[in-house]
């Protein structure tokens, strides 16, 4: 049986490190046997070198080895990619055409980037896996393929599950044995040996001396964080070996070549609000809610008043009530409930169809319907507007008192033009 070192000469792969090796192991055992691996680690680790090693020593090394890079094939021609499809299955399908599963019979295909794959397809690859049949796009008629697949992710599939972008059954078919390649960052003693061989195979095809690293270099090389992971150095080894005319490296110049961390790489968009984010507007939303209920019990309570007693009596004893509910109005004049609009309490033509009286004190009255609702968003503006007047416009006293983060408060400032 091929030891871990045998196979990291056969296939140039340079490094040391415990879990690079245990990823080898894994796959070297497994390579006899059918079972379908899935391989996962961040892009530029070196991913494809696992289902190249599994193909050449299993009993499929005659068969062809197939890898397709899943995301690179767009959406509406993957299934025939992968399939096949019959003659005038669509515009442009001027020929039959066999699709990888047919090519690769009794051979291996390497599914890279898994995760890409529309849901349509990845319900036609779980009945691959299943049974091993499949048809062509255009077709009726069930085909059978004997493949065996590996697959490759730099994505966490376990949120893709949950966001329903991949398939839960599908997942758990692919990932019969995982093998996890770790990032160059958690390798430090292997970057200076990959960076060596970088620079020897660039000076032997540019046909100049090879770089050298003083030590303050080698130390930098190793604290830096290497996103990009091998692919990553490997183009930093090559932008030096052309450019720098001094092949005795400083840790001067190569922080030059080396991007500040963070700035001169593509960002990163995440499509999901941060949970901080969610419950900070989740609790001003159960404030507003709160709020909203107590103010129809007042309603409630103020319109039985009216049914019971009058406009003018309520307005007497229950000044305070109506202030809070319907605002104080300019030069405090009181509110003259008989000239109030009829759509702002909808009461019975028919007092006897209002309540009932059963005894001397308790009295029935019909739910009195508001023909307009409290809007959220009218509620959260005021209550943004009475935090910032109490707390003299700081906007970090006002966060804490609505209870939300001062990031929230100050986009809700501009949202509402406050």
């Amino acid at each position: 049986m091929d030891t871990v070192q045998a196979i990291k000469q056969r296939f140039e792969i340079i490094g040391n490190d415990p879990k690079l090796n245990r990823a080898i192991e894994k796959a070297i055992q497994v390579a006899p046997t059918d079972i379908t691996v899935l391989v996962a680690g961040e892009s530029g680790v070196g991913k494809e070198n696992i289902p190249r090693i599994i193909h050449s020593l299993s009993h499929r090394k005659h068969g062809k080895y197939i890898a397709v890079n899943c995301g690179a094939i767009p959406e509406g021609t993957i299934d025939s990619e992968l399939f096949g499809h019959e003659k005038g299955a669509f515009t442009g399908a001027t020929n039959t055409r066999e699709g990888y599963f047919e090519v690769a019979d009794g051979g291996t295909i390497f599914l890279d980037e898994v995760g890409e794959l529309p849901l349509t397809t990845q319900v036609r690859l779980l009945r691959v896996l299943e049974n091993g049949e499949f048809i062509k796009v255009g077709s009726s008629q069930v085909q059978k393929t004997d493949v065996r697949i590996v697959a490759a992710t730099n994505v966490n599939l376990f949120d893709a599950i949950e966001k329903g972008k991949f398939r839960e059954d599908l997942y758990y078919r692919l990932s019969t044995v995982d093998i996890t390649l770790p990032p160059l960052r958690d390798r430090k003693d292997d970057i200076h040996l990959l960076f060596r061989k970088f620079v020897a195979d660039f000076a032997h095809k540019y046909k100049m001396p090879p770089l050298k690293l003083d030590e303050n270099a080698v130390q930098l090389l190793q604290k830096f964080r290497w996103s990009g992971n091998i692919r990553q150095l490997r183009n930093v080894a090559e932008q030096i070996s052309v450019l720098e005319t001094n092949r005795d490296i400083s840790s001067v110049t190569l922080q030059s070549y080396l991007p500040v961390q963070g700035s001169n790489l593509p960002s990163v968009i995440k499509d999901k609000k941060s949970e901080s984010d969610f419950s900070t507007e989740r609790e001003i939303l159960y404030k507003v809610l709160f709020d909203m209920k107590s103010d129809l019990n007042d309603l409630k309570k103020l319109t039985l008043e009216l049914i019971q007693n009058g406009s003018s009596k309520v307005q007497e004893t229950n000044q305070n009530l109506i202030k809070k509910i319907y605002g104080s109005k300019e030069n405090d004049s009181e509110i003259d409930f008989e000239e109030e609009p009829r759509s702002a309490l909808i009461a019975s033509q028919n007092t006897e169809d209002a309540y009932q009286e059963n005894d001397d004190n308790y009295l029935f009255a019909e739910t009195i319907e508001e023909e307009e609702t409290l809007r959220l968003e009218q509620k959260e503006i005021e209550m943004i507007k009475k935090s910032l007047e109490k707390n003299k416009g700081k906007r970090k006293a006002a966060a804490d008192e609505l209870g939300i983060s001062e990031r929230t408060l100050y986009r809700k400032i501009k949202q509402f033009d406050l």
